[in-house]
C-alpha cells in the first residue's frame, strides 16, 4: 500500500521481539513459527478493579475472542471499560479476575514486553537523534534482527505507510503527520501479533478523523495485522473494524 495519506496517529511498541519468532508472512496466514494454526486472542471472565472506598469495577467479567488478522472495535461513551479492557490484554494494567490467552496459552506470567503485542496511542514518542529508518528498526534491532534483514524490512513498511524514500530523513525535518506514520512503521516492523489502538484519532477533526479511519484499516488489513481498536465514534468503529462490540458499565452489550 503506497501514498496511503496516513496522518495523526501514534503507536508504541510494547514488545521487544517478533510475535513468537513469527514473520510478517506467518502472522498475515494466521500460521504460528511452529507451523500450527494460530488461533488468536481469547479473553475470558476477564475483570479490572481499580483501589477505592468503594473499589470501582471498570470491566466486569468479560469474553472476548479476535482470529488471526481479524481487527474488532470496542465501542462506548467514556467510562464504560473499553480502555481498561484494552490495557488488561496488552498487560499494562493488572486484571483482578480472570484469563487473557494467546493460542490458548495464559499470558498471565507474561510481561507486556514478552507479549509481543503493539499499543497505539494519539501523542507520538520518537526518537529525535534517529533518522526516520532508525525510529522504524528499533524495535528489530532489540530482537537481535540482522542488518540486512532490518533494512529490508524497513524499507517494506515505510512503503507500507506512504513514506517510501524518507529513511534517511531527520525527524526533525518531518511534518507531523509524517511522523506519526514512522511511528505506525515502528509499531509494525516486528510483526506483532495484537495491536492495540485507544482512541488513536480521537484528538482529530471530524473530517480528518474520517480519512484516517479509511487509511489505517487499509494499513491494517494490507499487514494482516490483528487488531482491537477502541473508540467512542460509531461511525469510526464501522470503518474500522469488521467486528463492533458495545459496551457499558463494564460489560458487553446488544
Amino acid at each position: 500500500m503506497k501514498n496511503v495519506g496516513m496522518k495523526d496517529v501514534t503507536v508504541k511498541n510494547v514488545s521487544e521481539t517478533p510475535a513468537s519468532g513469527a514473520s510478517a508472512s506467518e502472522i498475515s496466514s494466521g500460521a504460528t513459527s511452529a507451523g500450527v494454526k494460530s488461533t488468536g486472542l481469547r479473553v475470558s471472565s476477564l475483570s479490572v478493579t481499580y483501589p477505592g472506598k468503594p473499589p470501582v469495577i471498570a470491566v466486569d467479567g468479560a469474553d472476548l475472542s479476535v482470529a488471526p488478522g481479524e481487527i474488532v472495535a470496542l465501542l462506548g461513551p467514556s467510562g464504560c471499560g473499553k480502555s481498561s479492557l484494552l490495557s488488561a490484554i496488552v498487560g499494562v494494567v493488572e486484571p483482578s479476575g480472570g484469563t487473557v490467552a494467546w493460542d490458548g496459552v495464559d499470558l498471565a506470567q507474561t510481561p507486556v514486553h514478552k507479549r509481543g503485542f503493539g499499543l497505539v496511542f494519539q501523542d507520538g514518542q520518537l526518537f529525535p537523534h534517529r533518522t526516520v529508518a532508525g525510529n522504524v528498526a528499533f524495535g528489530l534491532e532489540m530482537a537481535g534482527v540482522p542488518q540486512h534483514e532490518r533494512e529490508v524490512r524497513v524499507e517494506a513498511m515505510l512503503a507500507l505507510v506512504g513514506l517510501e524514500g524518507y529513511s534517511a530523513r531527520a525527524i526533525t525535518e518531518l511534518s507531523g503527520g509524517q511522523r506519526q506514520r514512522v511511528a505506525l512503521a515502528r509499531s509494525l516492523a516486528p510483526a506483532p501479533r495484537l495491536l492495540a489502538l485507544d482512541e488513536p484519532l480521537s484528538s482529530l477533526d471530524a473530517d480528518l478523523r474520517a480519512r484516517l479511519a479509511v487509511d489505517v484499516r487499509e494499513i491494517l488489513r494490507e499487514s494482516g495485522t490483528t487488531a482491537i481498536v477502541v473508540t467512542h465514534d460509531p461511525a469510526e468503529a464501522e470503518v474500522m473494524a469488521a467486528r463492533v462490540l458495545r459496551m457499558r458499565d463494564g460489560k458487553f452489550v446488544g
